[in-house]
């Protein structure tokens, strides 16, 4: 869309949401945002000081199971209202950037979401030594939200699942599936998966996509919880699994939990605010679903670009991780098979 248009149309939007003038100073893209896209506006409201918003809008094509944005809203909404420390949404519009893409509006927030910098960064090192007890806390407060409690969600969301891990495999095992290509790795995983699967403890919200990339920090800390478009109604253990896998420890492979703790660091603090016991065999065994998650989106990332949707080469280069993750939880599989001999010895 031309960028005058596309002012116009932000502008136009704001004054019938808020019903007052508004003039867009600044439109342009942020970088990062595999999924959906994601904008910088700056705008004036009636004369006042400029402030910065963050535009949030569908993709043209958007992986398998992400929600849509006015469903994003209504989650992130629920998290705000559990205290959860995330932008509130708001202004949802349904044609903002795109015809039939919807999108809302968020306050800016200072830090960064950038991976290796959140690893690495000698100005965070202070923050990283607070992130696995702020994540856990963060975590707590989002697990805390049940069908029971928040049945508005259930209009976005759809109704929970009698088993969120039998819920997970199914889709994961479809995906594979409508591959073009065979993936004997992924099917051999799945499988055993099946095979093993824990029973159910409790179906709660989850984020779906907690790990680091999804959060803003900044040298005081963690300040934001970010990118709900995967959430759902699900286990607990996903999200303590997802953190864990390999792809978002950004080379900091000693540390397992995002690249910045030990998994029992982490664990135990979940376990304070939680006042519930973790059972550690089942956070394996999330973060071998995980892997194979990862590597299944992998393939879908590069089928955006190869369909000529999304031009973006990032998502073709994603697509080349398929095989790291595919040994990744063939390896974790193996370790989960002789912890579990070495106990029958």
């Amino acid at each position: 869309m031309d960028e005058l248009l596309l002012k116009e149309r932000i502008a136009a939007h704001l004054a019938q949401q808020t019903g007052t003038v508004w003039d867009i100073e600044e439109v342009k893209p942020l970088p990062g945002g595999a999924c959906q896209d994601n904008l910088l506006v700056v705008a004036v409201e009636n004369g006042f000081p400029a402030m910065r918003l963050v535009l949030r809008s569908d993709a043209p094509r958007p992986l398998q199971g992400s929600l849509k944005r006015e469903q994003e809203l209504n989650v992130i909404t629920a998290a705000v209202s559990a205290g959860v420390k995330t932008p509130p949404a708001r202004w949802f519009g349904a044609d903002l950037v795109r015809n039939t893409a919807g999108g809302y509006f968020m306050d800016w927030v200072e830090g960064t979401a950038i991976g290796r910098k959140v690893v690495t960064s000698a100005q965070l090192a202070g923050a990283r030594m607070r992130l696995a007890a702020e994540l856990a806390e963060q975590l707590v407060r989002i697990h805390s939200i049940l069908p029971t409690t928040y049945p508005q969600l259930i209009s976005s969301l759809g109704a929970p699942p009698d088993d969120p891990t039998e819920a997970v495999l199914r889709q994961l095992q479809k995906s594979v599936e409508t591959f073009v290509e065979p993936h004997p790795a992924l099917d051999l995983a799945i499988r055993w998966l099946w095979d093993h699967k824990p029973a159910v403890e409790s179906v709660n919200l989850v984020h779906g996509d907690f790990r680091v990339g999804n959060f803003m920090v900044s040298p005081v800390g963690l300040v934001a919880v970010v990118d709900w478009e995967f959430a759902h109604w699900g286990s607990i253990y996903e999200d303590l699994g997802w953190i864990s896998v390999r792809d978002w420890r950004f080379g900091q492979n000693k540390l397992p939990v995002g690249g910045f703790s030990d998994r029992e660091t982490f664990l135990s603090a979940y376990e304070r605010y939680s006042g519930r016991t973790i059972n550690r065999r089942t956070v394996r065994f999330w973060e071998a679903v995980g892997n194979v998650r990862w590597a299944v989106g992998c393939v879908q990332q590069g089928e955006r670009y190869l369909s000529g949707e999304q031009q973006d080469i990032e998502l073709l280069a994603i697509s080349l991780r398929t095989s790291e993750m595919e040994y990744e939880a063939l390896r974790l599989i193996e370790r989960m098979e002789e912890c579990v001999d070495a106990e029958k010895t």
